[in-house]
């Protein structure tokens, strides 16, 4: 009979917040791992807070940890502290958002400017803006990995086109999300020509603002993030033409497994690329994913 391989402890530490809905879901990969693999998996959420990530992944590497599983806050943030832990010989995997310019040992997720990029040229290639249209594009936290690199992917197709656009504040908090939202589309109703969701909250609220403000189905083009239960329904009820689906807890399960691979000597050389843009014909595939269906 082959001797069991000693439990190891892994810490998971993530940008995001726990209210956040998909969050739920890499949260729900990572305890998922853990119950699979008999490993010790400590998690920590730390809502926009640079420093208390920064703080979390050395405190990780102060306590010997066997692997660290990390998304990066702001892009250059976790630069030094990824050097310190490659000094401690232990692996550290970047996921969700990545930073190419940290030595991580490998990424997993989505490419957040591809997914920008796509967003924008689903947008112009259906017609749905055009040269002097404006678009807005709400996010939880600007300045934050994802929303940057989302922008930098959307400017590069507007720009060039002369579509203008205009980013946002809307915090982590649900309802202050939907209040934020709900008072700008008042005020700029006229004009706005589509909507970009940098992010979960925001473009799983949608629909709650539109209802809102008055805005039927449809009337103003949206896509953006769509990890939740509440973006598959605004996709299947004409809420969102189009979301980005990230493959959260398999996102979680595999940088949570390349970093036991690495624990082990086999170093992981090479990323993992996750993700898929959704419409109505295949939005049930996804709500059934997040329905435990």
């Amino acid at each position: 009979m082959p001797i069991a391989a000693e439990a190891k402890t892994f810490y998971w530490v993530s940008h995001g917040g726990p209210a956040d809905p998909v969050w739920t879901y890499f949260l729900a990969g990572a305890k998922q791992w853990a119950s699979d693999t008999g490993n010790t998996v400590n998690t920590s959420f730390h809502n926009g807070d640079v420093a208390s990530q920064q703080e979390a992944v050395r405190a990780a590497i102060a306590a010997k940890a066997d692997g660290i599983v990390t998304t990066s806050p702001d892009p250059g943030s976790l630069i030094e502290i990824a050097k310190e832990a490659n000094v401690a010989k232990i692996p550290i995997i970047n996921f969700n958002t990545p930073d190419p310019k940290a030595s991580f040992n490998a990424y997993v997720g989505g490419n957040n400017v591809v997914f920008g990029r796509n967003w924008a040229q689903y947008l112009v290639d259906k017609g749905l803006v055009k040269k002097g249209d404006h678009v807005w594009m709400p996010v939880e936290i600007p300045g934050a990995t994802y929303g940057v690199q989302e922008e930098e992917g959307i400017k590069s197709v507007f720009e060039p086109l002369g579509i203008t656009y205009e980013v946002t504040e809307a915090t982590l908090d649900q309802a202050e999300v939907i209040n934020r939202m709900v008072d700008y589309l008042t005020t700029n109703r006229q004009k706005i020509n589509a909507i970009i969701g940098l992010g979960d909250l925001v473009t799983g609220s949608i629909k709650r603002v539109f209802d809102q403000v008055g805005v039927k189905p449809g009337e103003i083009p949206v896509v953006g993030w769509g990890n939740s239960l509440d973006t598959t329904q605004e996709v299947l009820n004409g809420y969102v033409n189009a979301a980005q689906w990230q493959d959260p807890q398999a996102t979680s399960y595999v940088a949570l497994s390349l970093a036991n691979m690495a624990a082990s000597g086999i170093p992981p050389g090479f990323n993992v690329i996750t993700g898929a843009l959704y419409e109505k014909d295949t939005a049930q595939v996804y709500d059934n994913i997040l329905s435990g269906k």
